[in-house]
């Protein structure tokens, strides 16, 4: 049974199909800027009756390094992963919160030291744990000068919260130019607006995926995705393989972005 077992899951049958879909991928569009919600690691460790969804969180942790990977393999330039939402700050007992801000110390740890790649940390700092912030700091300036993958750790992040803030921070700019009030108006634009986003010069999201079966945003890059193409993955958080990525790019590059044409 064990060989079965063996041919079904990541033995031969999955390297075949693997390079059917690789072959499928030559010649199609691939997405520049990847965003990822990782989601499905509590149910991920009920299902298993672990005694805590810490275990999901830290077998989800452990996949996104090889999702990174698989990214880089196939050519994506930027990857946001949406870690903590600023939901989960309220939402979540305190005993999860801390074992998350491990596990996200950890894991920022871990990408920043890695290879050429770059981190960046996008939500509101103010919002998290001293410790869970200082880390996410010296991982951004360790890896600052690195010209690789750039990665974006979304951590305290919220969509509305962030498109607040620029707002907020283009009105600021404007007084501290001493522009008036009546000419506030004619300062506000899409690309002014953009310009105060916490992912100010990069790229948007060409594709958003999100494991577990969920069909929604959860408040993660609303402004961004405006124009992204979605793909919505069964497989729970940590149970993601790659031929799930690589189906999620041929999908990708089979579909007609038109941009309102």
């Amino acid at each position: 049974m064990r060989w079965i077992k063996w041919l079904l899951g990541e033995g031969l049958l999955y390297r075949l199909y693997r390079r059917r879909i690789l072959k499928e991928l030559d010649g199609l569009a691939k997405p520049h800027h990847v965003a990822m919600i990782l989601d499905g690691n509590r149910r991920w460790a009920k299902a298993r009756a672990l005694e805590s969804s810490s275990h999901g969180h830290r077998a989800g942790a452990d996949k996104i390094h090889e999702f990174l990977t698989w990214c880089e393999e196939q050519g994506v330039e930027v990857v946001t992963l949406y870690l903590l939402s600023s939901d989960n700050l309220t939402g979540r007992d305190s005993q999860e919160l801390d074992d998350l801000a491990e596990i996200i110390e950890g894991l920022a740890n871990q990408l920043s030291r890695f290879s050429n790649w770059r981190v960046k940390h996008v939500g509101q700092a103010g919002a998290l744990p001293s410790h869970l912030q200082h880390t996410l700091e010296a991982a951004e300036q360790r890896s600052s000068q690195n010209s690789g993958l750039h990665i974006n750790l979304a951590v305290g992040y919220g969509g509305r919260a962030e498109i607040t803030g620029a707002v907020r921070r283009l009105v600021e700019s404007h007084q501290h130019a001493g522009g008036s009030l009546d000419e506030l108006p004619e300062n506000i634009s899409v690309q002014a607006i953009a310009d105060h986003l916490d992912t100010v010069g990069q790229p948007d999201p060409d594709l958003v995926i999100r494991t577990s079966g969920e069909q929604r945003l959860s408040d993660f890059m609303l402004w961004q995705s405006a124009h992204s193409e979605f793909y919505f993955v069964e497989a729970l958080g940590p149970d993601l393989r790659e031929i799930d990525f690589l189906r999620a790019l041929r999908d990708f590059g089979t579909r007609q972005r038109r941009y309102g044409q």
